[in-house]
């Protein structure tokens, strides 16, 4: 008996430890106010953004309609305070894929942060010319309220809509394991089973 409750405690712990590593998730909502200068348009957006540093991925999912000309960029800038400008951390023009040419759309993709094409090459420069660097610094700015997506239109070049992203304690992986949170979890379980035939071949 206490050698199963040692090897379910074991499980238990290995489990926990991966379902921990599901990165920091963040909720946006786009408009013309949150832009710098603010100014009036009917256009809104909402979505999600996911930043994970173990399994070095950013999942961005966004809804967006009611803009006043066609979309002609879409990206994540950082590292600046609210309601500062700063630099586009993500690929110019925009996310691969995403809807360029209308007044409404939605986007839903992942980036591989270890890829150079994951970034403005700019950042990288700005954040010791590595993408672990750029990673490093877009995870630190985002965390601390200093990243921001926005879109940018025909009308408004600058920018017709935008929000800065707000860190939250539930997101579309919250509790889902990462790839390496997967891998940790089949490594505890051999290491369970090995402890396992261990016990069984000692004398009780």
């Amino acid at each position: 008996m206490k050698r199963l409750t040692l090897l379910l405690s074991l499980v238990g712990v290995l489990l926990a430890v991966s379902m921990s590593e599901a990165g920091s998730h963040y909720v946006i909502i786009l408009d013309g106010a949150n832009e710098n200068p603010p100014h009036s348009t009917l256009g809104t957006g909402s979505g999600v953004v996911d930043i994970d540093t173990i399994g070095n991925n950013l999942h961005v999912n966004v809804t967006f309609s009611g803009l006043t000309s066609n979309t002609i960029m879409a990206h994540i800038h950082c590292c600046i305070a609210p309601p500062g400008n700063t630099i586009v951390a993500t690929p110019l023009p925009a996310f691969p894929g995403f809807p360029l040419g209308g007044t409404s759309g939605s986007y839903d993709g992942v980036l591989d942060m270890t890829q150079t094409s994951s970034w403005n090459p700019a950042f990288i420069a700005a954040h010791g010319g590595t993408t672990s660097g750029a990673e490093a610094a877009l995870a630190s700015g985002a965390l601390a309220g200093q990243a921001y997506f926005n879109i940018h239109t025909t009308n408004f070049p600058g920018g017709e809509i935008r929000a800065f992203l707000v860190l939250t304690p539930e997101g579309p992986t919250e509790g889902i394991p990462t790839l390496s949170g997967w891998a940790l979890l089949a490594l505890g379980v051999l290491l369970a089973l090995s402890t396992l035939f261990y016990l069984r071949k000692r004398p009780a």
